[in-house]
Protein backbone atom coordinates (compact mmCIF):
# COMPACT_ATOMS: atom_id res chain seq x y z
CA UNK A 1 0.00 0.00 0.00
CA UNK A 2 1.03 3.78 -0.57
CA UNK A 3 1.13 6.46 1.50
CA UNK A 4 1.36 9.46 -0.01
CA UNK A 5 4.35 8.15 -1.90
CA UNK A 6 6.28 5.68 0.74
CA UNK A 7 4.92 2.16 1.36
CA UNK A 8 4.28 1.58 4.73
CA UNK A 9 7.32 -0.47 5.41
CA UNK A 10 9.59 2.49 4.13
CA UNK A 11 7.82 4.55 6.50
CA UNK A 12 8.54 2.78 9.52
CA UNK A 13 12.16 1.64 8.62
CA UNK A 14 12.75 5.48 8.20
CA UNK A 15 10.92 6.39 11.76
CA UNK A 16 13.27 3.08 13.39
CA UNK A 17 16.18 5.08 11.80
CA UNK A 18 14.77 8.13 13.59
CA UNK A 19 14.22 6.89 16.28
CA UNK A 20 17.79 4.96 16.92
CA UNK A 21 19.55 8.11 15.70
CA UNK A 22 17.82 9.89 18.71
CA UNK A 23 18.36 7.41 21.28
CA UNK A 24 21.98 7.56 20.30
CA UNK A 25 22.12 11.42 20.45
CA UNK A 26 20.53 11.35 23.84
CA UNK A 27 23.99 9.89 26.17
CA UNK A 28 25.95 11.89 23.68
CA UNK A 29 24.36 14.75 24.67
CA UNK A 30 24.42 13.54 28.53
CA UNK A 31 27.92 13.48 28.41
CA UNK A 32 28.86 16.81 26.78
CA UNK A 33 26.70 18.28 29.30
CA UNK A 34 28.89 16.15 32.06
CA UNK A 35 31.94 16.98 30.48
CA UNK A 36 31.20 21.06 30.22
CA UNK A 37 30.46 20.83 34.41
CA UNK A 38 33.37 19.09 35.15
CA UNK A 39 35.47 21.25 33.07
CA UNK A 40 33.47 24.06 34.97
CA UNK A 41 34.51 22.80 38.29
CA UNK A 42 38.30 21.94 37.23
CA UNK A 43 38.40 25.71 36.74
CA UNK A 44 36.92 26.74 39.81
CA UNK A 45 38.57 24.53 42.06
CA UNK A 46 41.85 26.19 40.34
CA UNK A 47 40.76 29.65 41.01
CA UNK A 48 39.66 29.43 44.27
CA UNK A 49 43.11 27.13 44.90
CA UNK A 50 45.16 29.98 43.63
CA UNK A 51 43.48 32.20 45.82
CA UNK A 52 44.08 30.19 49.18
CA UNK A 53 47.40 30.29 48.30
CA UNK A 54 47.52 33.83 47.30
CA UNK A 55 46.10 34.76 50.88
CA UNK A 56 48.95 32.46 52.05
CA UNK A 57 51.80 34.19 50.37
CA UNK A 58 50.69 37.12 51.65
CA UNK A 59 50.87 36.53 55.03
CA UNK A 60 54.32 34.81 55.04
CA UNK A 61 55.21 37.91 52.88
CA UNK A 62 53.64 40.20 55.95
CA UNK A 63 51.61 42.41 53.98
CA UNK A 64 48.50 41.08 55.78
CA UNK A 65 48.17 41.11 59.53
CA UNK A 66 48.18 37.65 60.60
CA UNK A 67 47.76 36.46 64.75
CA UNK A 68 50.34 34.59 66.36
CA UNK A 69 49.53 30.99 65.76
CA UNK A 70 47.06 31.37 62.60
CA UNK A 71 48.19 29.51 59.73
CA UNK A 72 47.78 32.70 57.31
CA UNK A 73 45.09 31.05 55.08
CA UNK A 74 41.94 33.00 55.09
CA UNK A 75 38.89 32.42 58.11
CA UNK A 76 36.58 32.07 55.11
CA UNK A 77 35.99 32.44 51.86
CA UNK A 78 34.40 35.63 51.67
CA UNK A 79 37.60 37.21 52.90
CA UNK A 80 39.36 36.53 49.49
CA UNK A 81 36.63 38.52 47.90
CA UNK A 82 36.18 41.28 50.38
CA UNK A 83 39.42 41.85 50.97
CA UNK A 84 42.55 42.31 53.71
CA UNK A 85 44.06 45.08 54.75
CA UNK A 86 47.57 45.43 53.03
CA UNK A 87 49.54 46.93 55.79
CA UNK A 88 52.69 47.71 53.83
CA UNK A 89 50.25 49.84 51.94
CA UNK A 90 50.82 53.38 53.39
CA UNK A 91 47.10 53.71 51.90
CA UNK A 92 45.91 50.71 53.80
CA UNK A 93 44.37 49.48 50.54
CA UNK A 94 43.06 46.42 50.08
CA UNK A 95 44.23 43.34 48.53
CA UNK A 96 41.69 41.02 46.84
CA UNK A 97 42.69 37.69 45.84
CA UNK A 98 39.04 37.08 43.75
CA UNK A 99 36.40 39.01 42.03
CA UNK A 100 33.76 36.43 43.29
CA UNK A 101 33.20 33.06 44.83
CA UNK A 102 32.95 30.44 41.96
CA UNK A 103 29.74 27.91 42.25
CA UNK A 104 30.61 24.51 42.02
CA UNK A 105 28.85 23.25 39.00
CA UNK A 106 27.35 19.92 40.65
CA UNK A 107 26.02 22.12 43.38
CA UNK A 108 21.99 23.04 43.79
CA UNK A 109 21.75 26.68 42.17
CA UNK A 110 19.70 27.93 45.50
CA UNK A 111 22.97 26.94 47.12
CA UNK A 112 24.95 30.81 47.43
CA UNK A 113 28.14 30.21 46.08
CA UNK A 114 30.10 30.40 49.19
CA UNK A 115 28.10 27.82 50.74
CA UNK A 116 28.50 25.74 47.61
CA UNK A 117 31.70 24.35 49.01
CA UNK A 118 33.39 21.65 51.20
CA UNK A 119 35.82 23.05 53.32
CA UNK A 120 38.88 21.66 54.78
CA UNK A 121 41.37 23.75 57.55
CA UNK A 122 45.04 23.57 57.44
CA UNK A 123 44.71 21.36 60.27
CA UNK A 124 42.57 19.11 58.91
CA UNK A 125 43.40 15.20 58.07
CA UNK A 126 44.43 14.78 54.25
CA UNK A 127 41.63 11.64 54.13
CA UNK A 128 38.85 13.44 56.14
CA UNK A 129 38.59 17.49 55.47
CA UNK A 130 36.57 19.21 57.86
CA UNK A 131 35.96 22.87 58.50
CA UNK A 132 37.58 24.60 61.01
CA UNK A 133 39.39 27.92 61.77
CA UNK A 134 40.23 28.77 58.28
CA UNK A 135 40.24 27.54 54.35
CA UNK A 136 42.96 25.41 53.30
CA UNK A 137 41.43 23.93 50.67
CA UNK A 138 38.16 23.22 48.85
CA UNK A 139 36.30 20.48 47.40
CA UNK A 140 32.85 19.41 45.69
CA UNK A 141 30.42 18.57 48.08
CA UNK A 142 28.98 16.70 45.22
CA UNK A 143 29.40 12.52 45.95
CA UNK A 144 28.63 11.37 42.12
CA UNK A 145 31.84 9.79 40.52
CA UNK A 146 33.38 12.09 37.09
CA UNK A 147 33.61 9.94 33.93
CA UNK A 148 37.44 9.17 35.05
CA UNK A 149 35.47 6.94 38.45
CA UNK A 150 36.93 9.50 40.91
CA UNK A 151 34.31 11.34 42.93
CA UNK A 152 33.96 14.74 42.83
CA UNK A 153 34.60 15.25 46.56
CA UNK A 154 38.26 13.95 45.96
CA UNK A 155 39.33 16.64 42.89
Amino acid sequence: MKKDGFTLIELLVTLALISLFATMALPLAELTVKRTQEAELRAALRQIREALDAHKLAAEETRIAVRPGDSGYPASLDVLVEGVVDIRSPEKRLIYFLRRIPRDPFADRAVKAGNSWGLRSYKSPYDRPRPGDDVFDVHSLSTEAGINGIPYNEW
